[in-house]
Order: C-alpha cells, then structure tokens, then sequence
C-alpha cells in the first residue's frame, strides 16, 4: 500500500526546488555558444556518456536494484561513485525506487508509468513530485548496511561535481560545458527513455504483466537497457539480450570483467525461460488478465446484459448478490447471456494480445472471473 504521503495531491508537486539545478544543467549546454566546441571537449563528452551509461546499466540497475552478479566492497564503491558522477540521485534513492516501480509496474502504484501517468510524467516528471524525494531505506537495506554508500547517499552530488572540476581542469570550459554537461544530459534522457519510451513503443515476447518492450534503438544507446521486456521477463539477469543479435554491451563488459575476477557470480536467465515456457507468476498472471478484461466495455455489456434478463431474473440475480457475491458470480455465467463475453472469446482475444505462454488458460480463466464480477457487480448496482 502507498503510504500517506504518497496519496496526497499531485497538482503542486512539479515546481519543486530539486528541479531547479536539473534546469540548469540544460541551461548551462547553452554556454558552449561562448566556450565554444573543442575536438578535446567532444572526446571527454563522448567518452563520459558511455562509460556513465555503463555505471548506469551495470551500477545503479543491475547490481544495486537487482544484484545480478556480485562484486568485492571495493568495487562495489567504485561502481557507486561512478553511477552518482550521472547526477541522478545516490544508488540507494534510484535502486529503491527501482524496486518499487518492478513491485507495481504499470499500475496506479509506479512511480513512472506512462499508462497511469502520462508520458512527460514517466519521463522526467516523478522525479520531482515531492512524495519521491525522500528514500525508503527498507527497500535498499542490504546495501544501506554500509556506511560508505550512506556516506554517498547524504552526499549524493559531490562525485558529480568532482567529475565537473576534473572535466574543467583538463579542457577548460569547453571541457565543462560540452565534456560534463552535454554528456549529463544525454545521459539523463537515454536513460529516462526507458521508463518512458520503453513502456509505450517496442516489442513484447514475455507476459509480464505490464508494458515493458523492447526496443532496439533504445538498447543501442543505452548498452543493452533497451531489452526491456526482456529484463520484466527475468529481473534479476545480468544479461538483457537474451538474443545473440540482441546486443548488450553492458553484459559485455561485465563478462570481460568477471575474467579478470572483478565481478562473479552473473546470473543469466533459464532455458526454460530463453524458450518462454515458464509459467507465470499469480501477480503477472492477475495483472495480465486485468489487462485484457480491460479490451472489453464492462459498463456497455453490464448494459446489454441488463436489458437482455427479464424483470424477475434481474431480481433474483440482485437477492443473490446481495446473499453471496461469489455465487452470483457462477449465476451469471449459468445465464449464457449472449452480450457477455464467453472463455472462448477472451481466449482469442488474449492471444491475439499476448505472446505465446503456457500460462494462457490461467490469463483467460482469470480474467474471465474478473469480468464476470465486474459485470455482476454493474447488474446488483443498476438502478
């Protein structure tokens, strides 16, 4: 359940001081009309968004939110100043807001869903409602256990403007503006892409239960974040192309890493899911089915329906709602009535919806109780 701050009223939320030094930074790229574009500024700003975009990917999301591999308390730091040089909060704010957002993906209960929220919203927006500054710590308490990372989580910007004087002291203000701040922001939007883009435009090969897609454009510029669905499919992989063609580079890396006994320990997905034959989840499974009862008009058959049962049938049916909700349930579906979709009609629909999945007449039986109810409750209600 969110909490009491999270349900108060989103409306004020958006003008908030945090977003003021966001602001900036796009601002201060404007500043290269001054400073002018060197070749040297160029190659610090391209060699920063990649190996920022590495600490993104390989730091913040598959170590800290996931623990995909496992890696030495050195190099775990490592991987956190590196991943806060991004300025995009500590990795203990991102990993537990990350969490939260796999816990509630696409419902009313994410913190960046583009279906619920709108797609400004998911991308940039959420991070300056006021209800997500603060950092649940129980959510990230297997690495708030380290006084280093808390250390870094009280001090969340200064590898960012560490990274900031060192860009200026090698290139000067072309080192700072175009080296640092350029890079920052590509980075920022890559990777908002894929709480934003990455739920709304791609492919879907798994039943996960929301929206998340794949999307190869978005996987090339983010070293491999952009097989989405992929990663909703098996959270916890360190591997997201699961395809050869599917590139990853961040996996990559992390490969060549483990050779030289950096990071151990990589997990990768089944082949049980490879081949998408894993069964699904009773959570994926009921979010899957919410999903395709809503391709329906439950208010419209509520209706037909309705008009389809004669005065007394109507009043019995509502004598029994009123005794017991979850016969009325198997009343309605004895009735045959013809504006009420069958198992045979939401199973065609389902997989003209979903991929393949052997959880399939677990969606469609679900779903079909959920659209039983929901009409049910229409009928008792109707006036």
């Amino acid at each position: 359940m969110p909490s009491q701050i999270e349900c108060t009223d989103e409306h004020d939320d958006i003008v908030y001081p945090s977003a003021v030094p966001f602001v900036l930074v796009h601002v201060a790229c404007l500043a290269a009309v001054w400073t002018g574009v060197t070749l040297e500024a160029v190659l610090i700003g391209v060699g920063l968004y990649w190996l920022r975009m590495f600490a993104i990917g390989a730091g913040y999301h598959r170590y800290f939110s996931h623990r995909a591999y496992a890696t030495s308390r050195a190099f775990q730091l490592v991987l956190a100043v590196l991943a806060q040089s991004t300025a995009q909060k500590s990795v203990l704010w991102w990993a537990a807001k990350h969490r939260h957002h796999h816990l509630h993906s696409d419902t009313e209960h994410d913190v960046h869903s583009p279906v619920h929220k709108g797609f400004l919203y998911s991308h940039v927006g959420w991070i300056f409602a006021r209800r997500h500054e603060t950092t649940d710590l129980s959510k990230i308490a297997d690495f708030a256990r380290f006084p280093e990372l808390m250390w870094l989580h009280r001090f969340e910007l200064v590898p960012a403007v560490g990274l900031a004087v060192l860009c200026f002291a090698a290139a000067g203000w072309s080192g700072l503006v175009v080296g640092f701040f350029w890079s920052t922001v590509l980075v920022y939007h890559a990777t908002f892409c894929i709480n934003s883009l990455a739920h709304v435009r791609g492919k879907k090969r798994f039943v996960t239960g929301d929206e998340s897609r794949n999307n190869w454009v978005l996987a090339l510029v983010t070293m491999g974040e952009g097989w989405h669905n992929n990663h909703h499919a098996y959270q916890s992989s360190a591997r997201q192309g699961f395809r050869w063609w599917e590139i990853d580079p961040t996996y990559y890396v992390l490969l060549g890493l483990s050779r030289l006994g950096i990071v151990w320990g990589l997990k990768t997905p089944p082949a049980q899911v490879l081949r998408n034959e894993q069964r699904l989840g009773t959570k994926v499974v009921h979010r899957a089915a919410e999903q395709l009862v809503a391709r329906f008009n439950v208010d419209r058959i509520a209706a037909a329906a309705a008009a389809a049962l004669h005065g007394p049938e109507l009043a019995t049916f509502r004598a029994s709602f009123a005794r017991a909700q979850n016969r009325t349930v198997d009343m309605l579906a004895s009735l045959h009535l013809p504006h009420v979709p069958s198992r045979d009609e939401l199973r065609a629909e389902a997989r003209a919806m979903f991929a393949k999945t052997p959880s399939l007449d677990d969606i469609v039986d679900r779903a079909h109780g959920i659209l039983l109810a929901s009409v049910a409750s229409r009928l008792a209600n109707a006036t």
